[in-house]
């Protein structure tokens, strides 16, 4: 009977042992983040409700996740020559905002940027309408220099979403543009691509679903704007933003666990 008894306590402490020990290991492979969304007027979004607060939020649930802390760099009517390096102002906020959210809690230094729409005009934001092959350059530019200035650093590069061919507000963008932002994909493609071999595991692939999304839903989760052509979509909602947040976490957390 003693020997049973003490049978059975072993069998116990290897067993709580063992589960300890998953418990470590699962409490190890957690991640602190710091997120930077970089982007234009969709990214900015509206206070409370702007895509990187919501996606930020969706981020901390994930069990990949211990902590995370974020910043909003998006701009209005901003493209990606407004955020190149040489620009200095623009690129120095982010940096700037990297920089604060490591300095409080050190962790692994994420850029989330969705860039295009502006590029994509047929005039009025900075350098549009912006080539497919300048488009690229543009992007490369900014990131080389935050992978140069955050070596551990990780980039995740979503697609921009779907706009009305109609779009026409104080800049103009109409079925041109909408043609141009999608002539964008491929480069963002290549850009992967050529980072995959020349820096592993440094920039991912982000959302690419949220495009045909809005496109097929527009009237639920776009705002109806008045423009020089009638109302246009361009902006998410309430609800937009916060499935745009979703479209943004998912691929984000996706990629957690190849850091």
């Amino acid at each position: 009977m003693n020997q049973g008894i003490r049978l059975f306590s072993t069998i116990v402490l290897a067993m709580f042992a063992g589960t300890k020990g998953i418990e470590l290991q699962e409490q190890a492979a957690k991640k602190s983040l710091n997120v930077i969304f970089i982007g234009d007027s969709i990214t900015e979004g509206e206070g409370a409700d702007a895509p990187p607060v919501v996606a930020a939020a969706f981020l901390h649930q994930q069990p990949l996740v211990s902590q995370l802390s974020f910043s909003n760099q998006g701009h209005s009517g901003f493209t990606t020559l407004n955020f190149l390096p040489s620009g200095g102002e623009t690129f120095n906020e982010v940096e700037q905002a990297a920089d604060s959210l490591q300095k409080v809690n050190p962790g692994v230094l994420i850029f989330s940027i969705m860039l295009g729409t502006n590029d994509s005009a047929m005039d009025g934001p900075l350098g549009s309408p912006v080539a497919p092959a300048d488009y690229r350059k543009n992007m490369m530019v900014i990131i080389d220099r935050l992978l140069q200035d955050y070596p551990g650093s990780k980039i995740i590069l979503h697609r921009p979403i779907w706009y009305s061919p109609n779009t026409y507000n104080s800049s103009r963008y109409l079925a041109d543009g909408l043609k141009r932002l999608q002539s964008y994909f491929p480069e963002i493609d290549t850009i992967i691509n050529t980072y995959r071999h020349m820096q592993p595991k440094r920039v991912f692939r982000g959302d690419t679903a949220a495009f045909g999304f809005f496109k097929k839903n527009y009237r639920t989760y776009l705002k109806p704007e008045q423009g020089q052509q009638g109302i246009f979509y361009l902006h998410p909602d309430k609800a937009g933003a916060k499935m745009l947040a979703r479209f943004w976490s998912s691929a984000i957390s996706r990629t957690i666990d190849k850091f």
